[in-house]
């Protein structure tokens, strides 16, 4: 018997801080019209000074867990994508495995930039088809704002804190239908985050915030997700009309919308939550899904492609029957 991961709970959660591109226009030389012009994003949320990415992690986690309707005893592997831990160790994972009360699993961050919970869930794929998981909880959190440098306006104007997740279940129904992977370092100077550790002890200015060059990473992410939907309908037998939801990782919406003309969609097909949310890295795939399931736009049986692309460079697709 074939065995399936299959989502049974998402959930999601946002800081209730809101900063509007107005409030960044009066801290660098920027406006609300060259910021949504350029991005798509009018607002994004902030993490109050006691949050972190486990404590908002344990809200979304909690959320899917309740949907799901099952004992957090029942979670075999937690999976925890971030770039933003709340220490170098222990794990997220294992700070979440504590504040949800689960004694018996195994749990370890993923380190992947904004394609976290792609990987993430290929992850959990994997160890759900060879048996040693039933249940796997994926949750991808970030506090972007504080590795953000708020007077560089290259960078300040993108990234937003948040945390989504995804609860999933073997199953003998099709839930992951497959997912897809890769990673290239030759990129590693085009969008990076120094360790604050090393980068002190170089004495690096930038010691703790992203560095990033806009147009070169703009340019590799639009031809890579063109080509990673393009591998992703080639290797699983299907056309763009098979394709319900694209739920795309919400850095721009210039990018968004190339890749939903490459799957000939109209952007009714596509969850967006850029303009309100901002980049929230690793947390925008699970939290665009989190949403477009709750508001009922994305229905069972329906198909859906994810898609990322991220630091490293990383990138990649989970394609599921939802």
């Amino acid at each position: 018997m074939t065995r399936w991961a299959t989502v049974i709970g998402v959930g999601g959660y946002l800081p209730a801080t809101i900063r509007t591109n107005d409030d960044i226009s009066a801290m660098v030389d920027t406006t609300d019209s060259w910021i949504y012009e350029r991005t798509g994003i009018k607002s994004r949320h902030i993490a109050a000074d006691d949050e972190t990415s486990s404590s908002m992690a344990e809200i979304a986690a909690q959320q899917a867990i309740e949907m799901a309707g099952i004992d957090p005893q029942e979670i075999d592997l937690i999976l925890v994508a971030t770039g933003t831990p709340d220490r170098v160790y222990p794990s997220t994972a294992c700070l979440l495995q504590q504040r949800l009360g689960i004694k018996h699993c195994v749990g370890f961050d993923i380190q992947a930039a904004c394609s976290g919970s792609i990987f993430g869930l290929s992850v959990a794929d994997q160890y759900i088809k060879t048996g040693f998981a039933k249940k796997v909880l994926v949750v991808g959190s970030e506090v972007c704002s504080r590795i953000v440098d708020w007077s560089d306006r290259t960078t300040c104007i993108l990234f937003g804190d948040g945390a989504g997740a995804v609860l999933l279940s073997a199953s003998d129904k099709p839930g992951i239908l497959a997912t897809h992977i890769q990673s290239d370092g030759g990129y590693e100077d085009l969008l990076f985050c120094p360790n604050p550790q090393v980068a002190a002890v170089a004495n690096q200015a930038e010691a703790h915030y992203i560095q990033m060059r806009g147009n070169e990473v703009f340019k590799v992410a639009v031809n890579t997700l063109g080509r990673i939907v393009d591998e992703t309908l080639e290797a699983n037998g299907l056309r763009q009309s098979d394709i319900d939801w694209l739920v795309p990782h919400q850095a721009n919406t210039r990018i968004i919308a190339a890749t939903a003309k490459k799957l000939s969609m109209d952007m009714n097909q596509v969850i967006l939550t850029l303009e309100n949310q901002g980049n929230t890295s690793s947390a925008s795939v699970l939290l665009a899904f989190n949403e477009g399931v709750r508001d009922g736009r994305i229905q069972r049986g329906q198909t859906v492609l994810m898609e990322a692309f991220g630091a490293g460079f990383t990138w990649g697709s989970a394609l599921l029957k939802y």
